[in-house]
C-alpha cells in the first residue's frame, strides 16, 4: 500500500484511501466493522515508520464487545522528545444502506454512484455536483471514512517529517460510533494506559467528523471546539384499560403519550439558550403501546423516548424540566377526559360515577423507593425481568422498559402513572471553558491557525463551540461532578449492570476534542457525498498546522512548569 501512496500528493493519498475504505462494507453492528479495522491496520503496517517501530502500531480488543470489534492505534513519536501528544480520532462504521433502494448493491461504489447521479434529473443540485467531478459519493464517503483517510494521510506525513513535531501524534480509529459508542469507550482504558506508561500529556484531540452547510448558500467551513452530549429520557405510561364500549371511563396511555410528544417533541423552549450555536430541541425517537395483538381493549401501557441534546445543562436540570412537562401533560389530559365524560353523561342521562382521571408522575428512582416501602422485593423483580430477557438479542432501551414494566406490574396500587427514567446511551458534553487557562490557550491557538489558513486559502472559517451532531469526542472529557451525575445514575435502570460509562477514566484523561471535519452533504442519506477540494486539498494542511501549534503550546507549558 505504501508503494502506491508514496508517489502521490497528500490530497491524492486522502482521496485514494477514502475510495478504498468506502469500498469496504462496515455497517454498524456487522462483522464489516471488524474487517475494516484490520484493513486500516494493514495499510498502516506498510508505512516505513511502523516497520521500524512495530510496537507503535497495534490492535486493541474491546472487552465484552458482542462482535469482537477492535480499535487500531498508531503512535508517531516526534524527534523533540516532548510528552505533549495530539490524539487523532475517527470512527469507521457507517449506517445501513437500505435507503439506497435499487442502488443498494452500488452503495459502496463511488464510481457507479457518480455515473448514476450525473444523469439524475430528480435533484438538479446533486446532478450538477456529480457532473463537476468535485464530489465523491457512497455510503461513508462523508460520514466518515474520508475523515479517517485524512488522518491516515497525515500520519504518513508526520511519520516522514518527525522533526516538525514538538511532541507526538496518536491515531485512534474505532467503530460503533453510530450506535452504542463501544469503540471509543473501550479505548479509554488504553488511552489511560498510554498516558501512564509513556507519560503522555494529551494536549487535545482532533476529530474529523463531517461538517455541512447550515443553510442554503452557506459559505462557511465550521470548526468546533467541543461536542454536544446526549441523554435519552424515557416514559413508561400506565393507564386504565377498558373495553371500547366503555372508552370514556378509561385512561388511555396512548393519549397521555400523545400529549407528552406534543409538549416535548421539537419544543424549542426546552432547548438551551446559547447564542450563535446550533442548539437543537428534544426529538421523539419512539412512541408505541405494548399491545401485541389486535383486541377491542384499550392499551394497558405505552412507551416513549426522546433524543435530548446536552450542551451546558446537567442531568438534574433536564430531569426537572421533563417532570414539569409530564405533570402539565397529565393535567391537560385529566381535564380533557373529565370534560368528555361529563358531556357524555349529559347526553346519555346516565348517573355520575365515582371516577378519577388523575395520573401520577414520578421518577424511576422515587418509584423504586416507593415500591420498597410497599414491601415489593425490587431486586427480585428486576432479576426476574432480566432472566426472562436472557438469551434474546435485547436492545438496551427495550430491556430498560422491560425492567420498568415489571416493576409497575408488581405495584400493589395499580394506579395510572407516568414513570420517567433514562436509558442508554448517555454522552457527556465536552467543550472549552472560558475560565480555564488551558482551554483558552487552545482556543487562541485554533483561532490563529484559522486566520492564517483563511488568508492563504480564501476559505471562510467559522469557529463554534458545539459540534451539532453526536460525536465520540464526548467521551474524552467530563465536566459534571459526581453529585451532578447522580440523577442520571439513579434513574437509569441497572446502571453498572446493563450499562455504565467509566466516568473515572474520562476524568483522568480530560482531553478537549476539536472537530475539524471533512466537508460534505447529506450524511446518512443515499445522496451522501464529500467535497474533495476542501476535504482532501485543504483540511489535511489545516489539521497539520493545528497539530504543530498545539504541540508547541503544550511543550512550552511543560517547560514553564519544570522551570
Amino acid at each position: 500500500m505504501y508503494e502506491q501512496l508514496r508517489k502521490m500528493e497528500i490530497a491524492e493519498q486522502a482521496e485514494w484511501i477514502t475510495r478504498h475504505l468506502v469500498g469496504l462494507n462496515s455497517i454498524n453492528g456487522t462483522v464489516g466493522e471488524v474487517r475494516i479495522v484490520r484493513e486500516i491496520h494493514q495499510i498502516l503496517s506498510t508505512f516505513p515508520y511502523f516497520r521500524e517501530h512495530p510496537d507503535h502500531l497495534y490492535l486493541q480488543k474491546i472487552e465484552g464487545d458482542p462482535l469482537g470489534r477492535q480499535n487500531v492505534f498508531a503512535f508517531v513519536e516526534g524527534t523533540g522528545h516532548s510528552d505533549s501528544t495530539v490524539l487523532y480520532h475517527a470512527h469507521i462504521d457507517t449506517v445501513a444502506v437500505e435507503d439506497f433502494g435499487p442502488l443498494k448493491e452500488h452503495a459502496f461504489s463511488p464510481d457507479a454512484l457518480e455515473a448514476f447521479f450525473t444523469e439524475y434529473e430528480a435533484d438538479p443540485e446533486v446532478r450538477e455536483e456529480a457532473q463537476s467531478g468535485d464530489w465523491m459519493f457512497g455510503r461513508g464517503s462523508v460520514d466518515m471514512k474520508s475523515g479517517a483517510a485524512v488522518h491516515i494521510a497525515n500520519i504518513l506525513y508526520f511519520s516522514e517529517h518527525r522533526e516538525e513535531l514538538d511532541g507526538n501524534v496518536l491515531l485512534l480509529c474505532n467503530g460503533d460510533e453510530e450506535s452504542e459508542h463501544r469503540g471509543i469507550v473501550g479505548a479509554l482504558s488504553e488511552l489511560n494506559r498510554l498516558k501512564h506508561e509513556r507519560n503522555l500529556d494529551f494536549v487535545s484531540a482532533i476529530n474529523t467528523d463531517f461538517i455541512t452547510p447550515l443553510y442554503d448558500g452557506d459559505p462557511h467551513r465550521y470548526i468546533y471546539t467541543g461536542a454536544a452530549g446526549k441523554i435519552l429520557p424515557c416514559f413508561h405510561i400506565y393507564g386504565r384499560e377498558v373495553h371500547v364500549g366503555d372508552t370514556l371511563s378509561g385512561i388511555d396511555p396512548n393519549f397521555i403519550a400523545a400529549k407528552l410528544t406534543e409538549r416535548i417533541h421539537n419544543r424549542y423552549r426546552l432547548a438551551e439558550n446559547i447564542p450563535n450555536e446550533l442548539v437543537l430541541p428534544p426529538t421523539c425517537l419512539q412512541q408505541r403501546d405494548t399491545k401485541e395483538l389486535y383486541t377491542v381493549q384499550t392499551a394497558i401501557s405505552s412507551h416513549l423516548y426522546f433524543n435530548y441534546f446536552i450542551y451546558e445543562e446537567t442531568p438534574a436540570r433536564i430531569l426537572e424540566k421533563l417532570m414539569d412537562e409530564a405533570s402539565a401533560a397529565c393535567r391537560e389530559a385529566e381535564t380533557y377526559m373529565k370534560e368528555q365524560f361529563d358531556e357524555y353523561l349529559g347526553v346519555t342521562g346516565l348517573p355520575a360515577r365515582n371516577l378519577s382521571w388523575s395520573v401520577d408522575v414520578t421518577t424511576y428512582e422515587d418509584y423504586v423507593d416507593y415500591l420498597g416501602k410497599c414491601g415489593v422485593d425490587v431486586r427480585a423483580v428486576i432479576a426476574k425481568a432480566l432472566e426472562d430477557a436472557e438469551g434474546e438479542a435485547g436492545d438496551l432501551r427495550d430491556l430498560s422498559f422491560s425492567i420498568v414494566s415489571a416493576l409497575q406490574a408488581a405495584d400493589p396500587e395499580k394506579k395510572a402513572r407516568v414513570i420517567l427514567f433514562f436509558a442508554p446511551p448517555f454522552l457527556p458534553h465536552n467543550y472549552l471553558k472560558a475560565d480555564q487557562e488551558r482551554d483558552m490557550q487552545i482556543q487562541a491557538s485554533v483561532e490563529g491557525v484559522l486566520r492564517e489558513m483563511g488568508e492563504t486559502t480564501g476559505e471562510q472559517f467559522a469557529l463554534r463551540k458545539f459540534f451539532p451532531y453526536l460525536a465520540d469526542g464526548s467521551f474524552l472529557s467530563l465536566h459534571e461532578t459526581e453529585d451532578e451525575l447522580a440523577p442520571l445514575v439513579g434513574n437509569l435502570p441497572e446502571w453498572g449492570n446493563l450499562y455504565t460509562i467509566p466516568f473515572g477514566s474520562i476524568q483522568k484523561l480530560d482531553i478537549p476534542s476539536i472537530n475539524m471535519g471533512v466537508y460534505g452533504k447529506d450524511g446518512h442519506k443515499w445522496t451522501e457525498r464529500v467535497y474533495k477540494p476542501y476535504s482532501f486539498g485543504i483540511l489535511p494542511e489545516l489539521i497539520r498546522k493545528t497539530t504543530v501549534s498545539l504541540l508547541k503550546q503544550g511543550a512550552e507549558k511543560r517547560m514553564l512548569e519544570m522551570a
